[in-house]
């Protein structure tokens, strides 16, 4: 039998198949990670084909090792990456790595071994091997260099797996329930510990097994275990144990559906039962029942004897839509998102690979779940730009789920109050389905919708950040014991320190941004490459003590809360505040039972949260997105003041929304007031057909990066010119232009937008450039498509 390797190189010249002979006795099968020699070195691949005869003439290499028991890829990954990278311009072997938890990936070390009995008694190789990472002596290194030089000591890569299971303890009766409650009977008065054990096998045995942990719960010592262990009472093994990231909830029953409901889930429930791969827009107000549909549909696929696969934008919405799930379905249901340990992320990635769970709920690279016989997948919030990496392999979650719908036969619900412009011209077309829930789900009214015109108000405080119409209002909430939910979509406490003496602003030595500040920290930060230094007490440039912190995030808003309302509690949501695992879940559940007032946070509190005691939400600055130099801006500012909207009054209480802004005339702004989707997409297609931008066309982002600015920008003109010798009308070719922020981590970025309608060259042509890529990468040049870009800055 032969293998077709992918080996796990990104590299042009080995982003193809290699042959490989399988051993007798070697138990291998497509998807299986294995260990190949490949040149000098030993690398992990992937079995993505098998066959029987070989086109090589040679003598084909034997494959070393067969990773895992059972292999890791379903045949549809396997071939889901085959497609994937023809198009979205990556290497095939980081797709397949991309569909494995963190751990999965090989770890490569370089050691030196002896290769002569004389080297192998220098001092250098007693004890441990020679790891070269490790070695930093310089007369340790240049001994390794003459080593090799005269052959006597060679170079070996080991690859690691880094996947480990959890063993735990387990105790194993070895007698029945008779013979222990008479050895009950036999023991001494004063042996406690050894009474409790054998109590509890004689009225327990069918419990058994039990771990170590469950025996230590009920008082029983390591030493009376032991005990039990010599007098061939119990047996002891080392079994596996999953580590679980979710703790069991209380069950729920499905819910009443009203009309509107119960049309949407038959509709979908006819395509469900005929194995029919249907995309459906969903397309429901705030609070009108989505999730309880979604549910129910769930329930129906496992009625069938399949599974189903739902994905929610942001790790916030995991913890509420998983007890609501978990509660449905139980033990059925495994987790996966970046929030997760590795090693939890691995367990549940096992559970789903082995059948042992039906439903899957996680964040965008949950669409790679190793489910077998899918029958329903529903991505909730579907506008949303997190469904997209935004580094390589840069695949839309969207595209690979509707890829899975139409490999398994089932129906795909993309669900949202403010489906993107993509999508609903998709509908619009016919080439999804639209799906309307116009009301809410127990016919309670959207709430009021107030714009602030922070050019004509008053402000509380001294900070300029919150009106005093809202903060009347809050503090009206505050004295009727309800709560307030406010967005304000930038973090830190200040974004720029400038120098009133000399004009200077605080930038990032490796970004064209300037440093934000930290008051938590005394810090200032950059918030794209993670570089901060000490808070300034005196200009860098001219030594003057006149320097100022201008600009708002959240820290200062939250400063401010705390200033006007002491009586307040107050819980903040933000990258700052849920960077330790758990922190997302322990802050909603806190605000969810009644412990703080008041929820401010960044985009990650407006979307999908669940309190019905929250009666008043406000946006501290509505325009933090709507300039941005980017076409969808206003689109994202519109789906961001609407998501956030629906968390006010979803229960009996009446709701309210305050939105500050200083562009109340905007029509995102002014159509989120209404909560209008229909006419903002109507007025947002026009200004995208005016531009020439989706979703009248397709777009593909080239970026150029280099450490020299020139270096990118002669590339950047390089690739143009190749483009616009094969591309023709309508197809547009803009720029190169430097990026909106030029320069990133120290490098100069240029970039050029192709804007094509249909153009059958085109994915040949950008498989050229991502070649040639691989050819100027020595000379520090970074060449990067992007096909459907979320952000083009």
């Amino acid at each position: 039998m032969i293998a077709q390797v992918i080996v796990d190189v990104a590299a042009r010249q080995t982003d193809r198949v290699f042959e490989y002979h399988v051993p007798d006795g070697l138990d291998a099968d497509v998807g299986s990670r294995v260990i190949v020699p490949f040149g000098r070195r030993k690398v992990q691949g992937f079995i993505v084909s098998l066959t029987e005869q070989s086109s090589f003439a040679g003598q084909l290499k034997d494959l070393l090792l067969v990773v895992d028991e059972m292999p890791p890829l379903t045949e549809e990954l396997v071939e889901l990456s085959a497609d994937l990278a023809r198009e979205i311009f990556a290497y095939r072997i980081s797709i397949l790595k991309t569909m494995l938890p963190g751990v999965m990936r090989a770890n490569y070390r370089k050691i030196l071994v002896p290769a002569s009995e004389q080297a192998a008694k220098l001092p250098l190789f007693q004890g441990d091997e020679v790891d070269l990472a490790n070695l930093e002596e310089a007369h340790l290194i240049k001994m390794v260099k003459q080593l090799i030089s005269k052959g006597e000591a060679r170079i070996e890569y080991l690859v690691e797996n880094q996947a480990r299971k959890k063993m735990t303890a387990v105790y194993f009766p070895r007698l029945k329930a008779e013979e222990y409650r008479e050895l009950l009977n036999e023991v001494r008065a004063g042996a406690s510990q050894q009474k409790k054990l054998l109590s509890d096998l004689a009225e327990n045995l069918p419990a058994y097994p039990k771990s170590r942990e469950q025996l230590k719960e009920l008082g029983i010592s390591t030493a009376a275990l032991k005990n039990a262990l010599e007098k061939n009472w119990l047996s002891l093994k080392e079994v596996e144990q999953y580590r679980r990231p979710t703790k069991p909830v209380a069950p729920s029953q499905p819910l009443k559906l009203n009309a509107d409901q119960a049309a949407v889930l038959d509709r979908i429930s006819q395509d469900l039962q005929a194995h029919k791969s249907q995309t459906f827009l969903l397309e429901g107000v705030t609070g009108s029942g989505k999730t309880e549909v979604y549910l129910q549909a769930i329930s129906q696929a496992l009625a069938l004897g399949r599974t189903a696969l739902m994905l929610v934008p942001e790790i916030s919405l995991t913890p509420q839509m998983v007890r609501q799930v978990q509660s449905r379905f139980g033990q059925q249901v495994a987790v996966l998102h970046s929030a997760l340990s590795e090693g939890e992320r691995y367990d549940e990635w096992r559970r789903i690979r082995r059948g042992e769970a039906q439903v899957v709920v996680g964040a965008r690279s949950a669409v790679f779940a190793p489910l077998h016989n899918i029958g329903l997948i529903i991505i909730d919030e579907e506008h949303e730009g997190s469904y997209k990496q935004d580094n390589n392999p840069r695949y839309h979650a969207r595209d690979v789920a509707i890829w899975r719908s139409r490999y398994h036969g089932c129906p795909l619900i993309l669900g949202s109050a403010t489906p993107s412009l993509a999508s609903r011209a998709r509908a619009q077309k016919g080439v999804y389905q639209l799906l309307r829930l116009q009301k809410r789900a127990k016919n309670q009214p959207l709430p009021r919708v107030d714009l602030i015109d922070l050019k004509h108000v008053q402000f509380a405080g001294s900070q300029f950040d919150l009106s005093c119409p809202l903060t009347e209002a809050i503090q009206d909430r505050l004295a009727k014991k309800e709560q307030v939910i406010l967005l304000l979509n930038r973090r830190g406490f200040a974004n720029f320190m400038l120098c009133r003496n000399c004009g200077f602003v605080l930038k990032c030595p490796n970004c064209d941004l300037s440093l934000t500040m930290h008051k938590d920290t005394w810090t200032m930060q950059c918030h794209y490459c993670g570089y901060q230094e000490a808070v300034p007490e005196v200009c860098p440039n001219c030594r003057d003590r006149q320097i100022r912190f201008l600009g708002t995030g959240t820290q200062k808003v939250q400063e401010e809360l705390s200033e006007l309302f002491p009586q307040a509690k107050i819980l903040r949501m933000d990258v700052d505040t849920t960077r330790r695992k758990g922190s997302y879940e322990r802050i909603l559940t806190s605000f969810g039972r009644g412990e703080a007032d008041i929820l401010l946070g960044t985009q990650m509190i407006a979307k999908g949260l669940d309190f019905p005691n929250v009666t008043l939400v406000g946006v501290v600055n509505a325009d933090t997105g709507l300039w941005l130099p980017d076409y969808n801006a206003s689109e994202k500012t519109f789906e961001l003041l609407t998501q956030v909207a629906g968390r006010a009054g979803r229960a009996d209480k009446e709701g309210q929304v305050m939105i500050q802004t200083y562009n109340p005339d905007h029509y995102a702004i002014r159509l989120a007031q209404k909560q209008d989707y229909e006419l903002f997409y109507a007025k947002e297609m026009q200004v995208r057909h005016a531009g020439d931008y989706p979703p009248y066309f397709y777009t593909v982002l080239v970026s150029v990066s280099a450490k020299n600015e020139q270096n990118a920008a002669r590339e950047a003109f390089k690739i143009k010119r190749q483009l616009l010798s094969v591309l023709k009308a309508p197809t547009i070719v803009l720029g190169p232009a430097p990026a909106t922020i030029s320069r990133l981590k120290n490098q100069y970025y240029y970039q050029i937008l192709v804007k094509y309608k249909r153009e059958k060259h085109l994915n040949e042509l950008l498989h050229q450039i991502q070649d040639q890529a691989q050819e100027v990468k020595k000379y520090g040049l970074n060449v990067e498509i992007d096909p459907e870009p979320e952000r083009i800055m």
